[in-house]
């Protein structure tokens, strides 16, 4: 309980650490500063969950995690066999993807082209590719460490903790979102909330309560998976008070390296209707024998790989 404690209120006091973080960046680059209209060049300072909670829900390893193992004969039973499956098929062993990502907010929008790599759930990297002005931004999870490279001042900074939460490159991913480490069934108990027909579809929708020692930023997530291949279709996100706060759902299922994937999902804040952030697959590749050396800092500053 004090663990969840500690994470609600680390969640609710982001926001003024990433403002802090945000003034020291900007001072390292007045000189290169975008103009007023533009969403900040880089506003994380905390693979792929919630997508976080997801977290895919673990939510993430997220970027790059979309893999879709094929069922086996035997079909999970119990709702914690079922929701591991999901998130199993989510993150893969090792996974590289090409991703385009769209941020709408009240007063501005942008579009993000960017590369991902995964490695279990330990490793990720994410390179920004376009537009010129933010390529070669990257963020890097390497086994307990997150770190940022900003190659307009030529600089490396490690992630805290306590900004796990805070936005991503100005979008309503959190930085947890994308750089997911554990299982999901390790943070949430798990129920069956709903079984049967949605829209003509067969589908289970699951309810997740944190566990009393978990350190995670949701009081409730809900989601809904169809039966016939396990593919998530949407993700709902609730506060400590039980207030709906942000939504994910999950569209364009296709074959992308040989294997069954959503290749686009959309992220809604609950409070800002009119904003949303898109991230759609343009290309994916699997088991593609990435080893841990891969995710280094010599490689997180590098522009190409």
């Amino acid at each position: 309980m004090r663990l969840r404690c500690y994470a609600n209120s680390q969640y609710r006091i982001f926001n003024i650490h990433s403002s802090i973080f945000n003034i020291q960046y900007w001072l390292l680059v007045i000189r290169n500063a975008a103009p007023p209209q533009d969403p900040p060049a880089f506003t994380i300072v905390g693979i792929l969950c919630a997508m976080s909670s997801w977290s895919l829900v673990r939510g993430t390893a997220l970027a790059a995690c979309f893999v879709a193992l094929p069922l086996s004969a035997a079909q999970p039973q119990s709702a914690q066999e079922i929701v591991d499956r999901v998130d199993q098929l989510l993150r893969g062993r090792s996974s590289r993807g090409s991703v385009t990502m769209e941020v709408v907010t009240e007063h501005w929008s942008r579009t993000l082209e960017m590369d991902i790599w995964s490695l279990g759930t330990e490793y990720s990297l994410i390179r920004i590719t376009s537009p010129s002005k933010d390529a070669g931004t990257a963020t890097l999870r390497a086994e307990n460490g997150i770190w940022n490279y900003l190659p307009r001042v030529d600089r490396t900074i490690k992630l805290p903790p306590s900004l796990m939460g805070a936005a991503w490159m100005g979008s309503h991913f959190t930085n947890d979102d994308l750089v997911k480490e554990s299982r999901i069934i390790d943070d949430y108990d798990i129920e069956i909330g709903y079984e049967g027909r949605r829209d003509g579809v067969e589908v289970w929708e699951f309810v997740l309560t944190p566990k009393p020692e978990a350190a995670v930023i949701w009081g409730r997530i809900e989601e809904q998976v169809r039966q016939s291949d396990l593919m998530p279709v949407w993700v709902r996100y609730y506060d400590d008070a039980g207030d709906l706060a942000r939504t994910m759902s999950f569209e364009d299922y296709r074959r992308m390296g040989g294997r069954l994937v959503p290749a686009l999902m959309i992220i809604r804040p609950v409070d800002k209707p009119e904003e949303h952030t898109l991230l759609r697959y343009r290309d994916l590749a699997f088991d593609i024998g990435l080893d841990p050396s891969f995710f280094s800092l010599r490689r997180l500053r590098r522009d190409r790989n």
